[in-house]
């Protein structure tokens, strides 16, 4: 029995461009309905099932966007594009917002049209797939994309898959290292442009001065150094989706071009005179609260407006820690080929643990944790968790001894702050041991409040390893035991904070 062939609804009051669409359609083997008005459409909807419905914006009766509402209300499954005229794009990012599936600007270029009918009609075909395949195809075969059960991270992909299904901008926001590069994968491999390229650019690792060019792509010859045509971000990304990650980080200049290049779907490269179409998805990142970005002028308003179609929040790691067990047994098997377990105190001090790293600093605790990890059994040592305490560090064997309360005398001392060498030995005679810091230690620039804290205990970290090894006559062995830590503990850290032997 012969498939059906896909109807495609065109709703345009101009009768030429309504022809000129009704002959490019039916080349591609396409069936086509026109309508000249809002009434007539409906009437043709109420009738007859169509695979995409292509409508311009001003309609005699109404407006293409009560069309878009009304087919995202009671046609779900019929995506619907819109036609805007020259220049409003302000109409098309609208369009978007109240569920349209894509758009197309006038005067039409029948080569993105033709692009645009093929992705809503690959669209359609994906629920013709079993209910199961429907709900997880094409997922990533990376083991940490959107890993979890927690109710947060299945909300995160429900959207996923509803996105998938629109061609409209995406910008997703949430904490460093909380997986938005993933996310971003997972709407491009659920959507029909799954099988085309996904380009992921960290913006703010691009010089401003080649940001144009490593956009954009130049030609041979159009500076020094170019010695060959070169294509960039944008026309490699054809086809497929490009995700812009922090893209808070752009500068000024570089915002207006990108504007025009995504609105206008056309990019010049430099040294040409001419410009050429690219069909991408955008798809943007960041930690950053772009609105406030905004207000205080480091970001362009209309690009906001059009990258802020849509936006899909990342859950940070600590408001799902249920998914922690389950990440950490998925990071294991990427990050080693024997079996490496958890113990169970080493997976409660996870679950405990805030992660201000997200799922970044997760698998960097669990990587450094499998080069430490006795009989494949990690302990709660091995993890060396920032601001953690394991009962064997010295420092919990250090007795603070209450104060007891005295009378307030009438005229206090004027007390004063610690002067750096006492905050130094301070540091050093709380640990059982050590002598007195020698002058080389005191003399280190330890503030009372450190403004860089990290570097603070890693000075702090490395002075103590210095010492210990100057006390055992650089013995690693007894340097770890003094310092409570395994000597292969003791070992990473002298290669971390490149410590030579003293």
């Amino acid at each position: 029995m012969a498939t059906a062939c896909p109807r495609i609804l065109v709703v345009d009051d101009e009768a030429h461009l309504r022809e000129l669409l009704e002959i490019t359609l039916i080349k591609m083997g396409l069936d086509v309905d026109s309508a000249e008005s809002l009434s007539v459409a409906r009437q043709y909807l109420q009738k007859q099932t169509y695979s995409l419905v292509l409508t311009d914006m001003r309609l005699p009766d109404g407006s293409g966007l009560e069309l878009v509402e009304d087919i995202a209300q009671h046609y779900k499954n019929t995506p619907v594009a819109v036609i805007t005229a020259f220049g409003s794009a302000d109409n098309a990012v609208i369009a978007l917002k109240a569920g349209a599936f894509d758009y197309v600007s006038k005067p039409v270029a029948l080569d993105h049209l033709r692009k645009l009918v093929r992705s809503a009609l690959e669209m359609q075909s994906l629920p013709a797939q079993t209910a199961t395949a429907a709900a997880d195809i094409a997922v990533p075969s990376h083991v940490t994309a959107m890993i979890g059960s927690s109710a947060g991270i299945q909300q995160v992909r429900a959207q996923i898959r509803k996105l998938a299904r629109s061609m409209a901008p995406v910008i997703i926001t949430g904490e460093s290292g909380s997986g938005k590069e993933l996310a971003a994968r997972e709407i491009h491999h659920c959507s029909a442009r799954a099988q085309q390229p996904f380009v992921a650019v960290n913006c703010g690792a691009i010089p401003e001065t080649l940001m144009e060019a490593e956009f954009f792509g130049y030609r041979k010859g159009a500076f020094t150094g170019a010695a060959e045509d070169r294509d960039g971000f944008f026309q490699a990304a054809n086809g497929g989706t490009l995700m812009l990650d922090e893209v808070a980080d752009l500068p000024l200049a570089m915002q207006v071009k990108l504007l025009r290049a995504i609105q206008e779907r056309r990019v010049r490269k430099i040294g040409a005179t001419t410009e050429e179409s690219v069909d991408v998805r955008i798809i943007s990142a960041t930690h950053q609260n772009l609105a406030r970005c905004v207000e205080e002028g480091r970001f362009r308003q209309d690009l906001f407006y059009r990258l802020n179609v849509i936006e899909l929040h990342l859950p940070p790691l600590r408001e799902r820690r249920e998914d922690i067990p389950e990440l950490s047994a998925g990071l294991l098997g990427k990050l080693t080929d024997h079996t490496v377990q958890l113990s169970a105190s080493a997976l409660h001090a996870l679950q405990n643990y805030d992660f201000p790293g997200n799922v970044r600093e997760l698998e960097n605790i669990l990587e450094r944790a499998v080069a430490f990890a006795d009989q494949g059994v990690i302990q709660v040592d091995d993890l060396m968790l920032r601001g953690g305490r394991t009962p064997t560090s010295p420092i919990d064997q250090v007795q603070i001894t209450p104060v007891a309360p005295t009378a307030i005398p009438a005229a206090p001392a004027v007390q004063t702050p610690a002067p750096v060498s006492a905050v130094s030995a301070a540091v050093f005679n709380a640990i059982p041991g050590f002598p007195a810091p020698e002058p080389e230690a005191a003399s280190l620039n330890f503030p009372v409040l450190p403004c860089d804290l990290p570097q603070f205990l890693e000075d702090v970290e490395r002075e103590m390893i210095r010492r210990a090894l100057a006390r055992t006559r650089n013995n690693r062995t007894q340097a770890a035991e003094l310092l409570g830590v395994s000597f292969r503990q003791l070992r990473y850290q002298i290669q971390k904070l490149k410590i030579s032997d003293v």
